[in-house]
């Protein structure tokens, strides 16, 4: 049985991306910080996941959790680096710096304590897949994303780094980037404000979680000889269109 470590589990992309591995026969690893929603999905799907409780802040937990992992569990080949966040929706001078630290703790250093972590077992599996997940925000900065999309340009250039590091060897790397989507994001920028989260939406399309886990069923099928380095996708009604101010 195949093995995948997906963080940020118990909802979102994760959580999609947990339904959908499992439904190919995967065993998965499930990384999250919320105990009652692992303890449902462990309810809903028995020995087919490892529930793992940790914030990918927290270095020792993270090292500790994968290296401590039960023997028939270390044949990793597929990570899911997914665990991520967005905080406020201000100008950098009024952004708040716990929010600042809390988004390049979790978004950069959790991302990259997750990926150091398991390489070394993903290095042991036959054909291995790192899949980090990525935002549009990367190329295309939008007002008030400020640090997140900074982050997640550090995503899109680890991946590529990542994937130089590791040519000729076994290991893929994807990162994938998508545009407006809705999960928990908005809610979790606006620190419960569902309200002002469900206006984010507002006669719009979006991206759906789903279409995400759809993508990366999609990534692993294909042949072993081809490497997806990125996607970047958006819902339909998004563009690249910027904003201008019409005097100073």
């Amino acid at each position: 049985m195949k093995t995948a470590l997906i963080t940020g589990a118990s909802s979102g992309f994760g959580l999609e991306s947990l339904k959908a591995l499992i439904n190919l026969g995967y065993k998965v690893i499930a990384i999250a910080r919320r105990k009652d929603r692992l303890n449902d999905l462990q309810e809903l799907y028995g020995d087919k996941i490892y529930p793992i409780v940790l914030d990918v802040r927290d270095k020792q937990a993270v090292f500790s959790a994968i290296e401590n992992l039960p023997q028939d569990l270390q044949n990793i080949s597929l990570l899911i680096n997914n665990a991520g966040l967005a905080l406020g929706l201000n100008e950098f001078d009024s952004l708040d710096i716990e929010d600042i630290e809390t988004m390049v703790d979790t978004n950069i250093k959790g991302f990259l304590y997750v990926a150091r972590a398991t390489l070394p077992l993903l290095r042991k599996a036959k054909n291995a897949h790192v899949i980090n997940l990525g935002s549009i925000a990367a190329n295309v900065p939008y007002y008030g994303g400020n640090v997140y999309c900074g982050t997640k340009a550090f995503v899109a250039q680890f991946s590529k780094a990542l994937r130089t590091d590791l040519r000729g060897s076994n290991i893929k790397v994807t990162n994938i980037a998508p545009g407006l989507c809705k999960t928990e994001f908005s809610e979790v920028r606006f620190k419960g404000n569902i309200k002002k989260a469900d206006e984010v939406y507002e006669n719009t399309k979006y991206i759906k979680a789903e279409d995400i886990a759809k993508i990366i069923t999609f990534i692993i099928s294909l042949p072993e000889h081809i490497n997806i380095n990125e996607i970047e996708l958006m819902p339909v009604t998004q563009t690249w269109a910027g904003t201008f101010s019409e005097k100073i």
